[in-house]
């Protein structure tokens, strides 16, 4: 007979599985470029880096970022190559301190405070979420080819500072194209039969 599907003590394989997938799903904290990760505001300094982790350890409630003079947390987060953005997790506390706004900006490295003045590419409303259970679905292609993430958290739920646990991305991930440097090569040593070629070939250029 076939055995009945329970939840009994030991865990069954099935959602060990669908864990591991959606740990997968969550993996783009594997493809920021730590070194040049930044938060600004950040209470503790580095302490904005930690909230990227596997979806497993979201619920480690000792890392964690606190921003510092206001309610407003910044951050810069290049990546190793070029990302497809399907998804946002942010987790904080069922209190005043989760963010209440999250605003997404796209390839513009080194945003300050005062480039947040900017149009977003999306703005979320959130919602607290202390288990790190919603997902916020991103417009797909407006975020198809972005190598620097920036997201702008301006206000939480009314307390002095806000604080966030868990930032969870989720996404594609291709390898960063480096076409620019053969080119540079290339045409240091020009080669003469090329020119010859240019001279040859007449002009049909014509846009009707």
């Amino acid at each position: 007979a076939a055995m009945a599907h329970g939840h009994g003590p030991g865990r069954c394989r099935c959602c060990g599985e669908e864990a591991a997938e959606r740990g997968a799903a969550w993996a783009l904290y594997l493809r920021i470029d730590r070194q040049r990760l930044q938060c600004l505001n950040e209470r503790r300094e580095g302490s904005g880096a930690t909230v990227f982790r596997p979806w497993e350890e979201r619920g480690d409630r000792s890392r964690f970022v606190e921003s510092d003079d206001d309610e407003e947390l910044l951050f810069n987060i290049p990546f190793t190559g070029s990302v497809k953005l399907k998804g946002v997790i942010v987790m904080g506390e069922d209190d005043g301190t989760h963010p209440a706004e999250m605003r997404l900006f796209r390839n513009i490295p080194h945003m300050s405070f005062d480039d947040t003045a900017k149009e977003p590419e999306q703005t979320f409303s959130l919602s607290r979420d202390p288990l790190g259970e919603l997902e916020y679905p991103t417009k797909i292609a407006r975020f198809s080819n972005v190598y620097h993430l920036s997201m702008h958290f301006p206000k939480n739920f009314g307390a002095e500072t806000t604080k966030i646990f868990y930032i969870g991305l989720k996404g594609e991930w291709t390898e960063a194209h480096r076409h620019e440097v053969t080119i540079c090569n290339y045409e240091a040593s020009a080669n003469p039969a090329d020119h010859k070629l240019e001279q040859i070939t007449p002009q049909t250029h014509f846009i009707s």
